[in-house]
């Protein structure tokens, strides 16, 4: 005669994965930011200094009015040369982008995946409640998915 199992009925026990997933998680919140009076001079040191490729620009209250990035500072590079003149100390209003698009905090890594995949940006912003809270990369956004690769979402 078999042996019996005294215990009952096992209750089957559903493990739930609560990944962090929201942009907010993964964003970089410590950031190198510039002003629009700063020279283009003083941000490419700042590049080099930190090891970046851009950053937002704030007004005097903190608002974001425009991005800078390498590339904002090969158009200068590219004038002086053009004009066979040294790089100039011309401000950073003159060559950052200003009209940014930015990112909402609350979103998750999926749809900023969405929102890189279809815009040509490097980094992204990252705004709650109109106030810069972060910025997102594309490195941050792949870190992120690495992380979560073993895990399935309903």
């Amino acid at each position: 005669m078999g042996i019996k199992s005294f215990q009952g009925v096992r209750k089957t026990i559903k493990k739930e994965f609560e990944a962090p997933i929201l942009v907010a998680d993964y964003m970089t919140t410590k950031l190198v930011t510039f002003t629009p009076g700063q020279s283009i001079l003083e941000v490419m040191e700042a590049f080099a200094k930190y090891k970046i490729s851009g950053g937002p620009v704030l007004d005097d209250n903190g608002f974001l009015v425009g991005i800078v990035s390498e590339a904002d500072c090969m158009k200068q590079i590219s004038e002086s040369r053009y004009f066979n003149q040294p790089i100039m100390d011309k401000s950073v209003e003159r060559f950052m982008t200003k009209e940014v698009e930015t990112i909402p905090h609350d979103i998750s890594i999926f749809d900023a995946a969405g929102i890189f995949a279809r815009h040509n940006r490097r980094r992204l912003p990252v705004m709650k409640n109109g106030i810069l809270v972060g910025q997102i990369s594309r490195k941050d956004i792949v870190v992120a998915a690495l992380k979560l690769s073993g895990h399935n979402w309903k």
